[in-house]
């Protein structure tokens, strides 16, 4: 729905979102690391909102970026990792989940919305979702500069491109034009590899880690080069200038023999579901004063959030087109200083063994309390945030209700969403798990030392992660010998069924007639098992309809579940079926009906399985 313009506001405003990688919650001057120096985003945050309980979608990579684009959970898109995903190994207990190989190229990323409505936009640095369909070009990016991640140690260039990031940027931004502009700017920094030169090495040498010092100085640079930028923009249109990071900060060693950071006070880093993986900087600015009084804002929120805001701003009221949004619109808080709730409830699922030493878990954050869930043996573990902000006292045995309660809150929304669980790895060497993953806890390590000081102990365990993996096959669902049926391509029979072609629908709907069905004739490429997978949604209260996929002489059933809204797509596996190679014709019929209607089919994949 478009609303034009929010109350209070003149016209819409551009936005420019920085996005740092790897960058930790502690890692600026402004979030309590004095040692480093940020001059420029320290004075973003004194003169702007600066979030001290910010939580990123997931705590790796492209997932988290997933989320940020499209407001959606990661565990909803089934792309809960970083593409293409640390493989399985006989050291994992579990298999990890299957991922998407890229972004869903239906889904409705941030840019496509703003583009709709007006806004020029542009994509500068690292996507990570994907090519083709997928690509920022074919996701609503006007401009996109995707350089490498290694660049030049000077001025101009910048050990990681993020000289030559900005200045690109700032030239989209000085374009002369009316029209409001969307900049996305994610970096590489300050993603391992790193490099630095002598002087800027020497400058931080009193540092944990002077080269991650050295790579965070440079990066605030290149924030300032767009902050000047802005500055100088004519006209009266106000710029809302974000900087915020995909996950929490690197504090193992990966790619150098020292760690490059460390998350202290909070438990862990990047890949972990502890604090120190998922909390984040994040700083919101209005060049124009828009945002009231500076301030800082304790209660929680989720780079989720970013999406319904921001095109809130552009005068479209998310919630009214797309389903679902697992994020909150915050424009109220920024305009008018509306206090957040205390009890939100943040979820997280992360079905993966990671490169950082993770293992697959889940968690929820519910006012205070904490709940992390070991997927491999069931270990709950309870935090009161409150009183335990570094996550070492486990409550669990001593709030068994609490525990209880979080436990099936966390359960019920993983069924909501589709999530994918893990299952047993048939190939499980308990010997090689207990070398990597017991006798030796990265999340626990604490960093009283400098990194040089600290990265003996590390060796030994960063061998055995490195010498797990090699080899093994990437965890993708694969692409190759994939068969895509989508709605719109359905031959429907029967009284009500149809087509519903709106952009926030693109379905198979009014499946109100347990007789009305509907078929796809399509070609296979080659003989072959082939998974199915169907993109489905149902409203709330309306879940327990029987549905079938026929094809031949075989037929599949399911049980479709409540998704909350008939829009509110999940993934759901539905079972195996052995097609031959050319012609065929695939069938989706109802058997029973629950409530008013079966449900919405977004699309049908097959997608051949490994022989």
């Amino acid at each position: 729905m478009i609303l034009g313009p929010i109350a209070g506001a003149q016209e819409s405003p551009n936005i420019v979102l920085i996005f740092a990688d790897d960058l930790g919650i502690n890692d600026l001057g402004c979030f309590g690391r004095k040692e480093h120096k940020t001059p420029v985003l320290d004075s973003l945050a004194e003169g702007g909102i600066r979030y001290s309980n910010a939580y990123c979608g997931l705590s790796i990579c492209s997932a988290s970026r997933v989320a940020l684009m499209t407001g959606k959970s990661p565990a909803r898109l089934h792309l809960t990792t970083f593409l293409s995903g640390r493989p399985d190994a006989p050291s994992q207990k579990l298999l990890n989940a299957r991922i998407h190989s890229a972004l869903p190229p239906e889904e409705r990323t941030i840019a496509e919305e703003l583009k709709k409505v007006g806004y020029r936009t542009g994509i500068f640095g690292k996507w990570h979702l994907g090519s083709g369909a997928s690509s920022p070009q074919q996701q609503g990016f006007d401009v996109v500069f995707e350089p490498g991640a290694t660049g030049q140690l000077n001025d101009s260039i910048g050990a990681k491109n993020e000289f030559l990031i900005a200045k690109t940027a700032c030239d989209f931004i000085k374009d002369a034009s009316d029209k409001p502009f969307f900049c996305y700017v994610p970096h590489h920094s300050p993603h391992i590899r790193l490099d630095a030169t002598p002087e800027a090495m020497n400058q931080f040498r009193e540092t944990f880690n002077p080269l991650y010092a050295a790579s965070i100085a440079s990066l605030d640079r290149s924030v300032g080069m767009i902050r000047d930028a802005l500055k100088n923009l004519k006209g009266e249109r106000d710029t809302i200038l974000l900087f915020t990071s995909d996950n929490g900060g690197l504090h193992v060693p990966e790619g150098h023999d020292q760690p490059m950071t460390h998350c202290t006070p909070f438990r862990a880093g990047k890949g972990y579901l502890y604090e120190g993986g998922l909390r984040i900087p994040l700083i919101v600015h209005s060049t124009r004063n828009r945002l009231g009084e500076p301030r800082v804002v304790q209660q929680p929120v989720s780079l989720l959030d970013l999406y319904p805001t921001l095109l809130r701003f552009a005068g479209v009221e998310a919630s009214k087109t797309i389903v679902p949004l697992d994020g909150i619109d915050l424009q109220g808080s920024w305009l008018e200083g509306k206090p957040l709730r205390d009890d939100r409830t943040l979820f997280w699922h992360m079905p993966h063994y990671t490169n950082q030493g993770s293992r697959p878990a889940g968690a929820i954050r519910e006012g205070d309390w904490k709940l992390v869930v070991s997927y491999e043996d069931d270990e709950l573990e309870l935090f009161d945030l409150s009183r335990d902000k570094e996550e070492r006292v486990n409550l669990a045995f001593s709030n068994p209700e609490t525990t209880k309660r979080l436990r099936e809150k966390l359960d019920s929304w993983l069924g909501s969403v589709g999530a994918q669980r893990c299952q047993p790895n048939p190939n499980f060497e308990l010997s090689k798990h207990a070398a990597i993953y017991k006798a030796f806890d990265p999340s626990q390590l604490r960093a009283d030392k400098t990194a040089d000081a600290i990265a003996e102990q590390w060796k030994p365990w960063r061998k055995l992660m490195n010498q797990a993996s090699q080899g093994a096959k990437a965890i993708l669902k694969d692409p190759a010998g994939e068969v895509t049926l989508w709605a719109s391509d359905a031959k429907v029979h029967g009284k009500k069924l149809r087509y519903e072609a709106e952009p926030q629908k693109n379905v198979l709907g009014f499946w109100t007639e347990v007789e009305d069905w509907a078929h796809w004739d399509f070609d296979v490429p080659s003989d072959g098992i082939y998974e199915v997978e169907v993109q489905c949604g149902c409203g709330k209260g309306h879940g327990g309809s029987i549905a079938s996929v026929v094809v031949g002489e075989q037929t599949k059933e399911w049980k479709v579940r409540d998704t909350g809204h008939f829009q509110s797509m999940i993934y759901e596996p539905i079972g195996e079926l052995t097609l031959n190679r050319g012609k065929n014709r695939l069938e989706v019929r109802p058997k029973t009906k629950a409530t008013i209607a079966v449900m919405d089919i977004r699309k049908i994949v097959l997608r051949k399985k490994d022989q």
